[in-house]
């Protein structure tokens, strides 16, 4: 059982940015989670982490989230710099670092529609693909979505979703409470994951306690967490929980950090196939 959690213990003023740092914008910015048996991602990530499960009908489930956006004003968050927009898409799984206690995310990789990719991609090793997003969403004076699709051609993740906006905020099964479940869900600021070349890394975000509100699917079609064996397609079609924010302000702490192996480490994770 998830022990209760407040937005005012998890909230923390912005670290001053520096450097390399990014401030963006995350416009139609959705979290699409869904519940899956924890033995499907069994002996991918390293000890020092565990998935952070939550019991629901009388079985532990871990949450992986899907989460669609289209980055706008992409920019230093130090220095004068041209700006980019570009659509995006991330997959992650709730975990905790058993050495910190925290709570975080295992990234499995994100889609990108911009040639801006090929930096993370190439110098930091990051699990960044490309792919050819598309947005058809139009959200009300009230932050409402009467319409929310977004389709990705790609070969390592095609994509497509249909949203629409729910009026009111639903009980999210898994947690004592909503906001419980809305810190969880939402408020992760730390990620790891496996490079490309198999090390293991980690990034640093930051942002303010977002503006969500409860979504409803339509459609769903990821083909990367079919292929990864993880949440099948028909079981794609009934998600744990859909929250949607018409507008996310993020900062991205750059570069990424690779930490070095544990000595004596003689359980060596295996990557899920497909997933690079």
């Amino acid at each position: 059982m998830q022990q209760s959690m407040k937005f005012a213990d998890a909230l923390h003023a912005r670290p001053e940015p520096s450097g390399i740092d990014i401030a963006c914008g995350l416009k139609h910015f959705a979290i699409i989670t869904y519940a899956f048996d924890p033995l499907r991602f069994a002996g991918v990530m390293p000890d020092r982490f565990k998935l952070d499960t939550v019991g629901i009908d009388g079985q532990e489930r871990a949450l992986l989230s899907v989460v669609p956006f289209i980055d706008v004003d992409f920019t230093s968050a130090v220095f004068p710099f041209p700006s980019f927009e570009m659509g995006q898409t991330n997959y992650r799984i709730y975990i905790i670092d058993r050495e910190t206690g925290e709570k975080c995310v295992w990234f499995l990789g994100t889609t990108l529609d911009s040639w801006t990719r090929l930096i993370p991609h190439a110098v930091w090793k990051l699990p960044w693909y490309g792919g050819r997003v598309e947005f058809d969403a139009h959200a009300d004076s009230t932050g409402m979505y009467g319409k929310y699709s977004m389709r990705t051609r790609s070969q390592w993740a095609p994509a497509s979703v249909e949203l629409k906006s729910k009026p009111h905020l639903d009980e999210i099964a898994g947690f004592p409470d909503r906001e419980t479940a809305l810190v969880y869900l939402t408020h992760p600021l730390r990620g790891f994951y496996h490079r490309r070349d198999g090390r293991l890394g980690t990034y640093h975000v930051w942002h303010d306690r977002l503006n969500v509100h409860m979504g409803h699917l339509v459609t769903a079609n990821f083909g990367l967490l079919d292929r990864l064996g993880l949440v099948r397609l028909d079981e794609q079609q009934n998600p744990h929980s859909v929250l949607l924010d018409p507008l996310a302000h993020f900062t991205i702490y750059l570069p990424p950090r690779v930490i070095p192996a544990a000595p004596n480490n003689s359980s060596k994770p295996t990557p899920l196939r497909g997933a690079a």
